[in-house]
């Protein structure tokens, strides 16, 4: 397991503090410091940043991020039984530590960090892709943090790095490889976890680019590209009917077919489809 601090086991934490992590709050505790501490060097050098975590649970990545020199760290938790545990990290890390409980969908996290900022999370299974999608849409870009380091199932992480043409291709790639370089920096197998889930994860880093790849406004992006891949068999004239009642007019302004399918379109594609709705 490691030992990156003078704070006990995280296993002697859990049973210390009866933290038996639930399903209703998505939570699989990664209780291995050694892979904590991988996945906060896997966000980059810390040391003048400030950190946003989301749902810490007892405290494992806390303690990787704290141990690998972040400036500070920001923990959201929502379930208050892991208070007592995370208190003793900050006792232990004097003034580096604030924990705000909470609904992360709630809470501004912002107004409690200073820049340079950074996001770590093994995050609840829960809320991670609606987080992420938050993150990657605000509407003026660049955003509050500079890269993303987030622990989802593989699956999500798939979908997050896929291309044009795959199965994974859609919305979550779309979306994050429009303003971000996104690639998958670790695997992890169930057994990692307490309890160990049903699938496999992924550590996916992505680091917000200055500007967007192309020109469009971020929540007419997102309404074309949800809507084109809700429908991803059909063609994209049928697929995109709500978007506008001219659609095939304005998908051939884009430069694309309306007989094309989502699943071939690429970010470029999307991006000009996007900016032709736009108009009026």
């Amino acid at each position: 397991m490691g030992t990156i601090d003078s704070l006990p086991p995280l296993r002697e934490v859990i049973r210390t503090h009866d933290l038996q992590a639930r399903k209703s709050l998505g939570q699989n505790f990664l209780l291995d410091l050694n892979l904590t501490a991988k996945i906060a060097r896997a966000a980059g050098d810390l040391t003048a940043c400030d950190v946003l975590e989301i749902g810490p649970g007892p405290g494992g990545l806390t303690r990787g991020l704290l141990a690998e020199g972040a400036r500070h760290v920001l923990a959201i938790e929502k379930d208050r039984r892991c208070g007592p545990a995370l208190a003793e990290i900050a006792s232990a890390y004097p003034g580096r530590l604030t924990v705000l409980e909470g609904d992360a969908l709630a809470i501004d996290p912002a107004a409690h960090l200073t820049p340079p900022i950074r996001v770590a999370a093994n995050l609840p299974y829960n809320v991670g892709t609606e987080l992420l999608v938050r993150w990657l849409t605000p509407p003026a870009w660049p955003p509050f943090w500079q890269s993303l380091t987030l622990m989802f199932q593989r699956e999500v992480a798939e979908r997050i790095v896929a291309q044009p043409g795959s199965k994974a291709y859609g919305r979550l790639a779309i979306l994050a490889q429009w303003r971000a370089e996104a690639r998958i920096a670790m695997q992890l197998p169930p057994e990692a976890f307490t309890p160990p889930p049903k699938v496999s994860s992924s550590v996916v880093h992505l680091t917000a680019l200055p500007e967007p790849r192309f020109p469009a406004e971020a929540d007419v992006l997102s309404r074309v590209v949800a809507a084109a891949f809700n429908q991803r068999r059909k063609m994209l004239r049928a697929a995109l009917k709500g978007i506008a009642p001219d659609i095939e007019d304005r998908l051939i302004a884009a430069g694309l077919k309306p007989t094309d399918r989502a699943e071939q379109i690429s970010l470029e594609g999307f991006c000009a489809l996007a900016r032709a709705v736009a108009q009026t």
